[in-house]
């Protein structure tokens, strides 16, 4: 059977934040106060949307952004990492759930060539209007309240296996890789067998940490700071 090996994008596949990534590509590099204090907690994407808006209205090109978001750096590690899922693509199927967009993910993974070791990538979908300026929509509507309103990673990651299990794919072992709070919630519908990997000094390590002797969570617990970690982990999982 396959491995299924689930990444967290921002501060996960790269060191950074993508949303706030493409802030450098404003001449100064700053955004007004009038959109920086917008922000509501748990509706991240509306406040992106005003910021992608912002960005139009600077006339700053989609090319230009692009260049931009291209130069965000990769976490230690994790090319090697995603190289070695690409050549092993007969036993690990490999999925993105992040709460950035689909253009900001599909530009960063096409321009390292490492597009070929995902095969979905769920997130907010986002495109460029006749415009220029980019918009950007919630994934999906739930009823999660542990979650942000535009994507609760449970919900994504049950439906997937749900949908790979009718499809006749079941997985031997799942790898859960994050950094956030968000990541948190998914973690509830691992398994036993499973592995959930917190980043090191980040938030869901710290929450894990207090799940210690919670029902709620039956997923081994293995802490990662590089990429190197996680493929080690990976290896072991396939050999076991």
């Amino acid at each position: 059977m396959k491995t299924l090996m689930v990444f967290d994008f921002d501060h996960t596949v790269v060191d950074d934040n993508s949303d706030t990534w493409v802030i450098r590509c404003l001449p100064d590099q700053t955004l007004p106060d009038s959109v920086e204090n917008s922000y509501r907690k748990g509706h991240w994407t509306e406040f992106m949307g005003r910021v992608m808006n912002y960005i139009g209205d600077q006339k700053v090109s989609p090319d230009r952004v692009r260049s931009v978001m291209e130069t965000i750096p990769f976490t230690a590690g994790m090319t090697d990492l995603l190289t070695f899922i690409s050549d092993h693509k007969n036993t690990i199927d490999c999925i993105v759930i992040s709460d950035s967009n689909t253009v900001f993910i599909d530009w960063i993974l096409h321009a390292s060539g490492l597009q070929a070791a995902v095969d979905r990538v769920f997130t907010n979908p986002a495109k460029f209007n006749e415009l220029g300026y980019m918009e950007v929509q919630c994934h999906h509507s739930h009823d999660c309240d542990r979650c942000p309103v535009n994507l609760c990673k449970r919900k994504v990651l049950e439906l997937y296996l749900s949908e790979q299990c009718d499809g006749g794919v079941e997985y031997e072992r799942v790898l859960y890789a994050g950094d956030g709070g968000n990541d948190l919630c998914p973690t509830s519908c691992l398994r036993g067998r499973d592995v959930v990997m917190p980043r090191k000094g980040f938030t869901l390590e710290k929450l894990l940490a207090r799940l210690e002797d919670d029902a709620s969570l039956r997923a081994k617990v293995i802490v990662w700071s590089s990429g190197t970690d996680i493929l080690e982990e990976l290896k072991a999982s396939m050999q076991s």
